[in-house]
């Protein structure tokens, strides 16, 4: 619902801006500018989404070869202590964790839209265990704020569609996005923990947290002693290798396990088409509706008011709007993003900071209003407040860490 205001106000106020520019400024060519926009944008979100089908049928068929493997079970059992200890309420070995812990994988690859429907599952299951059907359980609450937290290893989508506008290196967001998302994910995780009074210093809670804080936190230390060049070959090194250890990882213990690798990659490639196919209509919507918003000049004026409300520089002010519509929708944050490659270039600062923004948090209203309705539940509780403070940590972490890769 609130995404259908999103949309509608930029037909409107598009309108409104073309109107008065006639009007006031005698520019009889907006409305030539913004019909052309349509049929423009039209043809850019058909072209972006076949790259896209590609590349999510191409991963969805990787993720089934390492389920049928057991390369997730094997992740699962060993999450399984940390697991216990945020989710208490939830049984040893409960169905629910293993459904989560599919979804969390999906997320970290980039895959969203792969990951709907394993997050759709898991919510079945927590509502089997939940006591009161109709309000949020504390296990739902956690499961989705580190879902909307968006925790991004492999950001394949960001870096397919930085490929498809012409990036030089695709992955040079790769480590950017993974930081950014781990302080998103570490502050979401915080948040809830003090609300549901779970003890963070725990052993097992202690272990992990502070293992893979000190880890992104000697990283971010290395890197920032880097020149950009250094930076740009350390960030593709580390980017391009770990997307091919996955994928040779995932088929090594589907080999040993005598799985018909093949067939495994054919059954989950073919879930990859049909979920890719349904991205056409939203990215077309959205990206029509931003290029009308843009032709008509509306972009710009809000734009410049913004950087002389609040002392901005430029390049961080036209990255901006693919930041404040993640939390409202995906596909809008991802038309915003396309919008700012193609205006901007691919691997200029705004192009690159939009894709840090688009990978380092996830769509925090959608993923409420779809997965808490899937289940019935009316009262979400504290949830919407945890998961924006975490959107809010992971755009001012992305922002930093932009500066210190790209400025």
């Amino acid at each position: 619902m609130v995404f259908n205001y999103i949309w509608v106000a930029f037909f409107i106020v598009a309108f409104v801006v073309a109107v008065l520019r006639l009007i006031l400024l005698g520019d009889t060519e907006v409305f030539g500018a913004m019909v052309q926009s349509t049929f423009d944008m039209a043809e850019t979100s058909v072209s972006i989404s076949i790259y896209l089908i590609g590349v999510i049928t191409l991963w969805q068929g990787i993720m089934k070869v390492g389920e049928d493997g057991g390369s997730v079970g094997l992740l699962t059992r060993i999450v399984s202590p940390f697991f216990g200890k945020l989710f208490p309420e939830l049984p040893k070995n409960h169905p629910a964790i293993g459904s989560m812990m599919m979804n969390f994988s999906a997320n970290m690859l980039g895959l969203d839209n792969a990951a709907t429907p394993l997050g759709l599952k898991a919510m079945q299951e927590l509502q089997e265990a939940n006591a009161t059907k109709e309000s949020a359980s504390n296990a739902m609450i956690m499961f989705i704020v580190l879902n909307t937290s968006g925790l991004t290893i492999v950001p394949v989508s960001v870096m397919a569609l930085r490929a498809a506008n012409g990036a030089v290196n695709p992955s040079d967001v790769f480590l950017p996005i993974l930081l950014a998302t781990y302080f998103a994910t570490l502050a979401g995780l915080i948040f809830v923990c003090l609300r549901q009074r779970i003890n963070l210093f725990q052993p097992v809670l202690m272990g992990w947290i502070g293992g893979i804080t000190a880890m992104i936190g000697g990283l971010l230390w290395w890197f920032s002693s880097m020149s950009q060049d250094q930076l740009a070959s350390v960030s593709s090194v580390f980017g391009n290798g770990i997307i091919l250890s996955i994928i040779i990882a995932f088929i090594l213990m589907a080999v040993r396990k005598r799985i018909n690798v093949y067939d495994a990659f054919i059954a989950g490639a073919k879930d990859g088409f049909s979920i890719s196919i349904k991205i056409i209509p939203y990215l077309v919507a959205i990206l029509v509706a931003i290029g009308l918003f843009r032709a008509s000049g509306a972009m710009d004026y809000l734009l410049v008011g913004f950087a002389a409300l609040f002392q901005l520089d430029s390049a961080l002010i036209d990255a901006l709007p693919t930041a404040f519509m993640k939390p409202l929708s995906g596909s809008g944050a991802r038309g915003m993003m396309v919008e700012a490659m193609q205006v901007h270039g691919a691997d200029s600062f705004t192009g690159r900071l939009a894709s840090v923004f688009q990978g380092s948090t996830e769509t925090t209203f959608y993923t409420l209003a779809v997965y808490f309705g899937s289940v019935g539940i009316r009262k979400t509780r504290y949830a919407l407040g945890a998961g924006l403070f975490a959107d809010l940590i992971g755009i001012l972490s992305a922002i930093a860490i932009s500066y210190v890769f790209f400025g």
